[in-house]
């Protein structure tokens, strides 16, 4: 238990930074490449005030409207590199300006004049070329920028954020793996507490409950049997049957215990639990049938899953009402073997499936013991399963029938 919490506490602490860091990345990247389109179309716009040239005259850098610092730059036309394309309005190409760019002949600019016309877009990018299409008087004018440092640029921003965030991302699991023992460590140490005060009382509770059971035996024979010793016995009963319940849930959390694993027939032994609720089940008016896929076997611990077949039907059998119907059914899915356990009931409603499995829980909160259980039963159940790697659910489709599936790996 406390390695999974301790994996669930990296996993947790590991994809919040994921989280964060790649919407921060996000962020940063969609904003730096905005600059640069934004940045790209104002310059496009100048050129197309000009008909694909720089003004030559110093107007335009002293615009007190312009907020780009960059059209103020004296140096902007000589670091741009810009091509422009004239056509008629069918497509023809009338002629191409090719003297600020030495990366593009004509050639290549016909060719991305009629992606362009093409496309049927007035402005966006064509490799690292952002374009701009604008009508004048002597036809349709394509102006070509090039963006491949600004874009460049961006790529190298994007790859360095990433980079950064895989080591912090690296060095963030190695903190958490050498911190993470310290963290769950008090949490630890009270849990070991727990098991060894519920083993120790509960190895303690069984002598004396041996010695009233004993007692009660004596006290029958010398005086008969009347209410107050039936009475004794059935609440000394109640009480070992608790005391070995705890002790096998503390067991069953305790990780350094191997069980002992064993291939035996899992459908001979569920064949078997159910030919020994059969009788009750006859006496208590009840309906038992199984549908159990012969020559299934499995590697594990045959005390454990026999516990774990024992408490499903005892369940089913203590919640089905008179007239009711249970069933069990085992096959194999796949790499997998189902065990699902079926019955009928008055009611059960779906907010209790999620807590049927935690100890102490029962459906009837007035926790009377008419049908005998303390809710520790469906969690030795579980932990069964969990200790051979397994899944144990609830549903119910009508909230008048319980269905409780265990889904075992095939060894």
């Amino acid at each position: 238990m406390i390695k999974k919490i301790r994996i669930k506490l990296i996993a947790a602490a590991m994809l919040s930074l994921f989280v964060v860091l790649t919407v921060i990345m996000i962020i940063i990247a969609v904003i730096s490449y905005q600059n640069v389109i934004t940045a790209a179309d104002t310059v496009l716009a100048l050129l197309a005030e000009n008909e694909g040239e720089f003004p030559e005259t110093d107007d335009y850098r002293n615009d007190s409207s312009s907020s780009n610092s960059r059209l103020n730059s004296q140096e902007l036309p000589y670091e741009s590199r810009y091509f422009s394309v004239l056509l008629t309005g069918d497509g023809e190409i009338i002629s191409s300006d090719l003297g600020n760019i030495a990366a593009v002949d004509s050639s290549m600019a016909a060719i991305y004049a009629q992606t362009i016309m093409e496309k049927q877009t007035t402005n966006g990018f064509v490799d690292d070329y952002r374009y701009l299409v604008t009508d004048t008087d002597t036809g349709i004018l394509i102006i070509f920028l090039d963006c491949g440092n600004n874009i460049g640029t961006w790529r190298t921003l994007v790859f360095t954020c990433t980079i950064v965030s895989v080591v912090g991302l690296a060095a963030v699991f190695l903190l958490l793996l050498f911190l993470s023992d310290r963290i769950v460590k008090p949490f630890a140490e009270n849990h070991e507490k727990q098991k060894r005060f519920i083993t120790d009382a509960g190895h303690e509770l069984k002598t004396p409950l041996a010695i009233i059971s004993a007692d009660m035996e004596i006290l029958e024979a010398d005086f008969g049997e009347n209410e107050w010793i039936s009475d004794v016995r059935h609440q000394t009963k109640r009480m070992t049957d608790l005391t070995n319940n705890l002790i096998t849930l503390s067991r069953m959390d305790e990780e350094d215990i191997k069980s002992k694993r064993i291939e035996f027939s899992l459908s001979d032994l569920t064949e078997e639990m159910v030919q020994s609720f059969q009788g009750p089940a006859r006496t208590g008016s009840k309906t038992l049938s199984a549908d159990i896929q012969p020559l299934i076997s499995i590697r594990g611990d045959e005390k454990a899953l026999r516990q774990l077949v024992s408490v499903l039907l005892d369940n089913a059998m203590k919640y089905t009402d008179a007239g009711g119907r249970i069933s069990v059914t085992l096959k194999k899915q796949r790499n997998q073997i189902r065990l699902a356990v079926f019955n009928t009931t008055e009611s059960i409603s779906r907010d209790h499936l999620k807590h049927l499995f935690d100890r102490f829980y029962r459906t009837d909160q007035s926790r009377n013991s008419g049908t005998g259980g303390y809710g520790l039963g469906l969690s030795i159940a579980a932990a069964a399963v969990q200790s051979h790697k397994g899944k144990i659910f609830a549903s119910t489709e009508d909230e008048k029938s319980l269905l409780i599936t265990v889904l075992l790996p095939i060894s």
